[in-house]
């Protein structure tokens, strides 16, 4: 919906309607100012749009992607860790019901080296299929970078003339206002006035570029954004996809690892309490 000033705004502010040499200067600087600021608002956001491309930004990218995935691979770790000390318990347990604490040293010595080894193997194991998913990972997150990185530089190359263009017409309006100071004062020559109507209409069908094109790129730099950040998701799906088919794999050999060193323990348990 149109909302229109009232008629007097456009009688006090607009170039074409002055009447003397100050107004038509003073009347010029704001449409200066403005065609500075909205192009320095359109490079300010190029540059933020082109910033998570650069060399630091991507080693980040990909540092964030090890941390989390050493974050995952610890946790794994812990969680076998914690099932060996679980079954660990349950044979003390039953140790420190039938044995006195003299008689318990060779669980320490013979069943606890075992549980320990396996955890050692598995978590070696769910490690490597870990560093290998990051590997993949990684390269992939870098290759979508890489696509994404390209179309936003096309993208700066094509919005960028325009920023200038902006600037460069800020700078003809500012030498025209200067002009029109310098011609002293009385009513506005002839070609002063068609200056300023030419400049005042570049200025009208510039800004309604640059406007636009700003509100555009605005659009474009959160979609650029969100695609960053699911580029980093998929990523780390991907290695957390490695480490849990990996865990997956491993959880029947670890289940029969853990039921031999209890079976172990209770043939040793026997040989002990019977003898």
């Amino acid at each position: 919906m149109a909302h229109d000033l009232p008629r007097w705004v456009a009688e006090l502010t607009d170039p074409r309607r002055a009447r003397t040499l100050d107004e038509l200067a003073d009347r010029l600087v704001p449409l200066a100012d403005h065609a500075i600021d909205v192009s320095r608002r359109l490079q300010g956001l190029l540059n933020d749009l082109n910033e998570p491309f650069k060399r630091e930004a991507l080693h980040d990218r990909v540092e964030r992607l090890k941390a989390r995935s050493n974050e995952a691979l610890d946790e794994v770790a812990r969680e076998i860790a914690a099932s060996g000390r679980e079954r660990l318990d349950r044979i003390r347990a039953e140790w420190d019901e039938r044995l006195p604490a003299a008689e318990r040293d060779r669980l320490d010595g013979e069943i606890v080296p075992l549980v320990a080894r396996w955890e050692r193997e598995a978590a070696a194991r769910v490690a490597d299929a870990t560093s290998d998913g990051l590997d993949e990972a990684a390269q992939r997150l870098l290759g979508r970078v890489e696509e994404l990185a390209k179309a936003v530089t096309d993208l700066i190359h094509d919005v960028l003339p325009l920023a200038r263009e902006g600037l460069a017409l800020a700078g003809r309006i500012s030498a025209l206002s200067a002009r029109a100071r310098r011609a002293g004062r009385g009513p506005v020559p002839g070609g002063l006035a068609e200056e300023g109507a030419e400049v005042a209409r570049a200025f009208d069908e510039a800004v309604a570029r640059l406007e636009l094109e700003w509100s555009a790129l605005g659009t474009r730099a959160a979609t650029v954004r969100a695609a960053l950040r699911g580029a980093e998701e998929a990523a780390f799906s991907q290695v957390t996809g490695a480490m849990t088919g990996c865990v997956e794999e491993l959880a029947p050999a670890h289940v029969r690892a853990l039921d031999e060193a209890e079976s172990r323990a209770r043939s040793l348990l026997e040989e002990l309490t019977s003898g």
